[in-house]
């Protein structure tokens, strides 16, 4: 691990907030772009909606992933008050899977929602973050001056991004192998406390 920087995080959260806030923007730029293509196709308002539930239902799917993830997230540099050199490169990570999403969104709303292909690179999207997030997590909770001292960051948040890679890689397979199941492989994620529960019993 690389030595910490006794610094204060506050830029690198400021940074990836505003980040998120501009990938979530272009989420719903597709939308605005419905309108007056209705429009000028002399369509009905009530068009707007029902010619274009998939890119209604991408946006939703990825405003929920999107808000998740930074949640999380921000809930783990609650809990760090300097950073390394490593850390900002995970960070980084984190950031470009966030920047990458709106991308795989709009294959989402222009793809079958059984194409397997567009379903892997969607998990595989998400994945990254988690992977990025969990990591991050792992630094903050092993490496001395980056965690906060008087509420450094516990066992139970490295298990629950464990938890959160597992049950994405699950996903993954479920979703590709079985493209019936498609993107409603992603609410294998609510078990994540059971999940985390159970690297508890397991002693680790």
């Amino acid at each position: 691990m690389s030595r910490a920087i006794s610094r204060d995080p506050d830029r690198l959260v400021l940074f990836t907030d505003a980040v998120v806030a501009i990938a979530v923007t272009l989420l719903v730029l597709p939308l605005v772009d419905v309108v007056p293509e209705t429009v000028r196709g002399h369509g009905a308002s009530s068009e707007v909606f029902t010619e274009h539930k998939a890119q209604i239902y991408s946006f939703l799917l990825s405003f929920a992933v999107i808000i998740r993830l930074w949640l999380v997230h921000h809930r783990t540099f609650e809990h760090i008050r300097g950073y390394t050199r490593a850390l900002m490169l995970w960070n980084a990570g984190w950031v470009l899977a966030i920047v990458v999403l709106p991308f795989t969104t709009e294959m989402v709303a222009s793809y079958s929602s059984h194409d397997r292909f567009t379903i892997g690179s969607y998990i595989v999207n998400v994945l990254a973050a988690a992977v990025c997030q969990t990591v991050i997590t792992v630094i903050a909770y092993r490496t001395a001056g980056v965690a906060s001292e008087e509420d450094p960051p516990t066992i139970d948040a490295v298990r629950g991004g464990l938890s959160t890679v597992l049950l994405l890689v699950v996903a993954l397979v479920l979703g590709v192998v079985f493209p019936a199941v498609s993107y409603w492989a992603l609410l294998l994620l609510v078990l994540e406390p059971l999940v985390s529960r159970g690297w508890r019993f397991a002693g680790l």
